[in-house]
């Protein structure tokens, strides 16, 4: 497909999708910055539901990053199990805390690069951070936004920089935070991995990869 046809197909993908979705945001809770980044972490092979309920948690006991940063590896560990790969997970947190309290100053950077020096926070958190927290025009794309701009025909890449370039490159900058949100809520209602509801899906008509029903 050539440029002009994936941008005219990614007019009528972000009309569907705001139609369809029109208050999608994020699904992790968006309070401080800093816990927003935390939650990025945790939420690595996890669902968002876990991981909110689980970061308040950890939130209620340890509301300061200075209070993460004095926790024990440990500790911080047994707080953190029920989102999976702890032990991992518990490093980043404790790197992000010692960042954000001994080299950032006590802001999170609006800075992709600068974010993604801390383990656990690749392209996809970083992206999720300086779209919410700061309004930088970012696309997250997750496991849902892989699958469905890759089913539409937005792109026929699966590794997700280059899902980032694809979309980035036919969707104008003021779509993609949004972009990303709408993309997830019809991942989860409509364009499942195993079994889509094709038949109901509000882009199938747009769809390239849609299944059809008998």
């Amino acid at each position: 497909m050539r440029k002009k046809e994936r941008k005219d197909l990614a007019l009528k993908t972000w009309d569907l999708l705001s139609e369809a979705f029109p208050d999608a945001s994020c699904s992790l809770d968006v309070d401080r910055p800093e816990r927003l980044a935390v939650r990025g972490i945790l939420s690595a092979q996890c669902t968002d539901v876990r991981v909110n309920i689980t970061a308040a948690e950890l939130f209620e006991k340890y509301p300061l990053m200075s209070d993460i940063d004095a926790l024990s590896e440990e500790a911080l560990q047994q707080i953190i199990k029920p989102c999976g790969l702890y032990k991992m997970k518990a490093k980043s947190i404790k790197t992000f805390a010692n960042l954000y309290c001994r080299e950032w100053g006590g802001k999170v950077p609006d800075d992709v690069r600068k974010l993604m020096k801390c383990p656990g926070v690749g392209k996809k958190i970083a992206n999720l951070i300086v779209g919410e927290v700061y309004g930088i025009p970012a696309v997250v794309v997750d496991t849902h936004c892989k699958r469905v701009m890759y089913r539409i025909g937005i792109t026929d890449n699966t590794d997700p920089l280059k899902v980032e370039k694809d979309i980035t490159d036919v969707f104008p900058k003021e779509c993609w935070i949004s972009l990303g949100h709408k993309a997830v809520e019809l991942g989860r209602t409509f364009c499942s991995s195993r079994a889509p509801s094709c038949d109901t899906c509000p882009l199938g008509e747009i769809c390239n990869k849609r299944i059809k029903v008998k």
